[in-house]
């Protein structure tokens, strides 16, 4: 593994053991085992965003326990002399922990075993990492959009707004779930802020259609910002009141966060991997 300039600092003698040598913690003694705050796991070698708060769940097992990841942030590494599977930081190679199926603790049925000493908790309100979501039609352009953007960490294609646990593609497109086509953005605060993200969501699709976007017909296609502290709340009001008042017909909600479920791995940058330009989005200065 090459240096890392972490932004938390040298490493300690405990998380080196861990992190750079495969070692465990001891059950039960990992400062992250009974946290469930909401916020963001990263990568305690590099900074990399790698688990949301959403994902995480109380296995019993003495170590911090998750049923998802950030899509591309976890790397699996099998060893044919070992039964477990071994899962790294798939940006710079730090030892996590390791990953188990057929245990039944969730819907899921996975659980990422990982080692307190392997992550940095980042808070909501306060952390170096934030979280935006944000819902205008198909989440494949809104999530190429808003990918590019200085300071963006990480951009994941899912769902949320509705009731149903862990809801499939085809689910959400019946309409019935309540759920809506979104995108997560975990972003670094200093380098950018949420109301840099809100500006440009509400300037790369139509905040005037209602329960549509473009050839997108249907309730999972709503415009919408879903907001995860006071803060956001009010910004996204802001922004849309500024917006009402230059004469446009908004339509977009602001609607509390609940949850977020990723979407099937062939959602997640789709316009990269099939070498596309967003067909679905485009530009359109309004402020």
């Amino acid at each position: 593994m090459e240096h890392i300039q972490s932004p938390y600092g040298p490493l300690s003698v405990e998380e080196k053991q861990v992190i750079l040598n495969h070692g465990t913690e001891r059950a039960f003694t990992g400062c992250y085992t009974d946290t469930f705050e909401c916020g963001v796991y990263a990568c305690r070698n590099c900074g990399a965003s790698l688990y949301r708060s959403d994902d995480k769940f109380h296995s019993g097992c003495g170590w911090p326990a998750f049923d998802d990841e950030i899509p591309g942030a976890v790397r699996r590494l099998s060893d044919p002399g070992d039964s477990r599977t071994e899962i790294l930081c798939a940006g710079c190679g730090a030892h996590l922990g390791h990953v188990f199926s057929g245990e039944q603790f969730t819907a899921k049925d996975i659980r990422h075993c990982v080692n307190s000493l392997s992550l940095r908790f980042e808070p909501q309100q306060g952390g170096r990492l934030g979280r935006a979501v944000f819902a205008g039609g198909c989440f494949w352009g809104v999530e190429a959009m808003l990918a590019r953007l200085p300071g963006v960490a990480a951009v994941t294609s899912g769902y949320t707004g509705g009731k149903v646990a862990n809801p499939s593609y085809r689910q959400v497109c019946s309409g019935k779930t309540g759920h809506v086509e979104a995108v997560e953005v975990v972003f670094d605060r200093k380098q950018t802020d949420f109301e840099t993200l809100c500006r440009c969501f509400l300037e790369i699709h139509d905040p005037t259609q209602e329960d549509r976007q473009g050839p997108d017909i249907g309730p999972q296609y709503r415009s919408a910002i879903f907001y995860l502290d006071e803060e956001q709340e009010k910004t996204a009001e802001r922004l849309l009141e500024l917006l009402r008042r230059k004469g446009y017909r908004i339509v977009t909600r602001v609607e509390k966060f609940e949850r977020f479920w990723n979407a099937e791995p062939g959602h997640q940058d789709y316009y990269r991997r099939n070498g596309q330009t967003p067909y679905c989005h485009s530009y359109t200065g309004r402020f």
